[in-house]
Order: C-alpha cells, then structure tokens, then sequence
C-alpha cells in the first residue's frame, strides 16, 4: 500500500532512509523548513538551507522514485530575534517560483513569547500575499495548549482560509479545539513524544478520519522515518479497514496538498 510521508526533515536523514522508506511504500515526501539543531549564525546560513530544500533533496528523493516537496520559512526556535528572522524572511519570495515549494511552513511557536508571535504573524501575511497553504508547528509538552490557543487566534484575527492551514503536533488535548475550529490537524508519530501509534489511533477513534494526516517529522532527535507505515499496520492489526487507512495515509494527505500550485504528484 503505497502512503504519503508529509512531515519528514530529511536533510537530516541518510540515503538508507530514503531506501527503506520507498521498500514500505513511501511516494511523496514533504519537508518543512525547520529548526537544524543548532541556531544559524547567519542569514546566508538559511540562504544554503532553502537551496538544499529545493534543490538537492528532491534529486536525492527522486534516485529512490519518491516525489520531494518541502515548506519554507524560518522556525519558531530562531524567530525570537525579529531582525534576524526577517532577513531571511525576505529571501523566501526569490524561492517560491521552485517548481517543489508547497507554501510557508513549519511556522508557529516555541515559547510563546511576542517575538515568536510577530514573526508568525508576518509569515501568515506573507502566505496570504503569494496565495499559499500553510503548516504550523505547535509547542511541546506544558506550552502546546497555550501555543495552540495563541495561533488559533491569531490565524482567526488574520482572516485566513482555515481550510488551507495544517496545524500539526496535535494531541489529545488540542487535536479537538484545532478540528473544531475548521483547520487541519497533523499528528506526529514520535517514539518518545507527541504521540506513539496506539495514542494516534485512538485520536483517530475520537475525534474522526476528516481533516487529519499522520506524519513521523523524522529529524536529527530520536525518531523513526517509517512511523507512518508501522502506525498502518497498528491500524490494520486493529481492524481498520483498508479504505480508513488509506484515507488517513493518501487521500487525506492528497486532498489539503492538493491545494498547493505546485502539488503535480507524477502518476504512478
């Protein structure tokens, strides 16, 4: 059963991650724009990281017969300084003519802080100006629910289509608040947080199969690049049927991607 990967870092993954990810199934992978483990010291230093993401890894992901898409923007983690965020933000328009840009993303929060936010807000208005969907990141663990309200607010006061946001890292306790509210929620498949299979499928139980998508957002931490098909065979070993797994996996994925100019899945 083939699946779409739609929060994967792979500039930090190794080329037998790609392999084994297209031997489970694996035929899209989108790549946020996100924190690299370390503060860059430079805006030039985000200027190499946009080319990688829409030059280098979609030729790395095609030896393997997997279409490479990716989001940009600069993360919440190096937005506290706005000057500096908004030198690289600057960059963004000269990248989005790439034929493989989805929209702005992983935008959001980290500590919730007025800077953070600010630089949410512009990202936000610069999505809207060039027409494109966005993903947001949410905080972790004490933070996600303050954070969650924070952006929600923000996006209402901005007007925004909530049918073209993906706010992600959702769990229990913000999975509803997000789908109630009329935008898409991501759940991030992570071996020591956010949500291990069993606690996705039960959000999935709850809260219903419309509007959602699983992701493993694979980086350099302790993470797993095939999350998304070993959560599949959780489903199916918990009775699922094999059209509510593949809605979860393709269909649902297909559909808000969809939404992006640019989102041209070859035929397979």
């Amino acid at each position: 059963m083939g699946y779409i990967e739609p929060h994967a870092h792979m500039v930090s993954r190794t080329t037998d991650d790609y392999k084994a990810m297209a031997m489970a199934g694996c035929e899209i992978i989108c790549e946020p724009a996100f924190w690299a483990g370390f503060d860059r010291s430079s805006p030039q230093g985000f200027y190499d990281y946009f080319r990688q993401l829409t030059e280098y890894e979609p030729a790395r992901s095609a030896k393997f017969g997997i279409d490479h898409y990716c989001w940009l923007c600069i993360n919440p983690k190096e937005a506290e300084d706005p000057g500096f965020a908004r030198e690289v933000m600057a960059m963004i328009p000269d990248f989005l003519t790439a034929p493989t840009v989805l929209g702005i993303g992983e935008i959001g929060l980290n500590k919730n802080t007025k800077n953070e936010l600010a630089i949410f807000e512009e990202h936000v208005a610069l999505a809207q100006k060039y027409d494109l969907p966005i993903l947001i990141h949410t905080p972790h663990l004490e933070d996600k629910l303050k954070g969650t309200k924070l952006i929600i607010d923000s996006l209402k006061n901005a007007g925004v289509d909530r049918g073209r946001v993906i706010i992600d890292h959702v769990e229990e306790h913000t999975a509803g608040l997000v789908l109630d509210e009329g935008f898409w929620a991501g759940m991030t498949l992570y071996p020591e947080s956010k949500c291990t299979p069993a606690r996705a499928i039960d959000m999935l139980e709850t809260f219903g199969m419309e509007n959602v998508w699983m992701n493993s957002a694979c980086d350099w931490g302790i993470s797993d690049p095939l999350a998304v098909p070993k959560c599949l065979q959780e489903m199916k070993r918990r009775q699922h049927n094999k059209a509510t797994i593949e809605k979860v996996s393709y269909a649902n994925p297909m559909a808000f991607l969809g939404q992006s100019k640019n989102f041209r899945p070859v035929e397979s």
